[in-house]
């Protein structure tokens, strides 16, 4: 599941998209080269649609590329303890197992949780947490045996940084 793409002349967050909320995320996307109007349209559009996963994932996104891994780790935060709750399963991914939530949902809560993981593990990493970093993509692993989020990659990159490390 790819959260955003484009679709016509419109970025494409999600599915079921509050619409006030979608035109926020559409405003925040016309206005990317002005990082200030993006970043209040997006908090605007959570504004509106506080329960919806999908703009807390444009929020993550939008303050990871600018830099800002703090900001950024909290809305992961936000949106994993949301995703556990819509998807009624604990919010603590160290508590979690493989039959702990149905994760082979491609477009439930359950989906958008495992993304979480995948982002908070990526923030790790350029937080030079690796072991953090490490510790949830084990998880990722028991939990999403099949790599439907593309964990692998993140993976790849940590054991890169690691062997770096060593040899160097």
């Amino acid at each position: 599941m790819n959260v955003v793409r484009l679709i016509g002349n419109e970025v494409h967050f999600g599915f079921d998209i509050e619409p006030d909320a979608n035109a926020e995320l559409q405003r925040a996307a016309s206005l990317i080269s002005s990082r200030e109007a993006s970043s209040e349209a997006l908090l605007h559009a959570e504004q509106i649609a506080p329960e919806q996963i999908e703009v807390l994932i444009a929020r993550y996104k939008f303050h990871f590329y600018q830099g800002e891994t703090g900001i950024a780790e909290k809305l992961v935060i936000k949106s994993l303890c949301l995703a556990a709750k819509q998807g009624n399963f604990n919010q603590d991914w160290r508590q979690l197992n493989s039959s702990s939530a149905d994760w082979d949902n491609p477009r439930g809560p359950e989906r958008f949780y495992l993304y979480g993981l995948k982002a908070l593990a990526f923030i790790r990493l350029r937080q030079e947490k690796p072991d953090e970093a490490d510790s949830i993509l084990r998880k990722l692993s028991l939990i999403d045996p099949a790599d439907q989020v593309g964990a692998n990659v993140i993976r790849d990159l940590l054991d890169a940084i690691v062997e770096e490390q060593n040899n160097g």
